[in-house]
């Protein structure tokens, strides 16, 4: 089965909106970016047009490339006292200290839930996994369970995550040896890699859950790590786009309402 992400936002915004018609004052939501690029940029706009919708009020704090990383402190703090929730849009300057600036949100901030002390919600990412298999009533405890991809906003938390929920995790990235050695038998594959079409029908056995939360653009087109033609294999597959990322979308504002409602 193919996944609409488009659908089950869509069915989360409206969630959303009934929850803040019943709050005293609109959750403010926080982001703060380094100087953005194009693409950047329209995810940015999505993200305010998407908040504004739902009733979040959104600040963009925009830092220079020559910011340092006491800048970027300075500007989570600000953000902290001014808003409900706060993302720090990565990836920052090298000569910026990201664990830093990740690790002074406060868990009660906390929507991307980048600092991994941070247990107040669900990274928007996991969250989307969580919702897909919550409503296809699929149990993951026991599951083997394979990741691709190692980075802090897909592998990282998706492997604490299915660990803590009972399944069996193995975790690789792009440049590991035989990854069909560890996709053939797995339950459920996890992509986060950011390789366009890595996960090809032959790596991965039949009835397979697929969930590709890695995407790269490929001669101006957006593609995800798994290879289409996997769907024919898979009982569930989300596609790459239309799949997990608007989900993330309307998981990272549902965040931002869990957190207003917590204060």
């Amino acid at each position: 089965m193919i996944v609409d992400g488009k659908k089950i936002a869509t069915m989360i915004y409206g969630e959303i909106r009934t929850r803040v018609s019943g709050l005293s004052r609109a959750p403010r939501l926080a982001v703060i970016t380094c100087a953005p690029n194009f693409e950047t940029q329209k995810y940015l706009a999505l993200k305010e047009a998407k908040a504004h919708d739902v009733g979040i009020e959104t600040k963009i704090i925009e830092l220079t490339e020559e910011s340092t990383t006491d800048d970027f402190l300075q500007a989570v703090k600000f953000a902290v006292s001014e808003s409900d929730g706060v993302i720090v849009q990565l990836p920052l300057p090298p000569h910026v200290d990201t664990d830093a600036v990740l690790n002074a949100i406060p868990s009660s901030h906390d929507v991307d839930a980048l600092n991994h002390s941070n247990t107040s919600v669900l990274s928007p990412v996991v969250g989307a996994f969580y919702e897909i298999l919550l409503l296809n009533d699929i149990d993951v405890r026991e599951k083997y369970v394979t990741i691709i991809g190692s980075g802090r906003l897909v592998g990282l938390p998706a492997s604490r995550w299915f660990m803590s929920a009972g399944a069996h995790v193995s975790v690789v990235t792009k440049d590991t040896v035989n990854i069909s050695e560890y996709t053939k038998n797995a339950d459920i594959v996890v992509c986060g890699a950011g390789v366009p079409e890595l996960l090809k029908p032959d790596m991965v056995k039949d009835g397979v859950i697929i969930l590709d939360a890695g995407t790269s653009e490929d001669g101006g087109v957006l593609r995800g790590d798994a290879d289409q033609s996997c769907a024919e294999k898979a009982s569930l597959f989300t596609p790459v786009p239309g799949g997990i990322g608007p989900i993330t979308i309307a998981i990272l504002l549902r965040n931002v309402v869990d957190l207003a409602e917590q204060k």
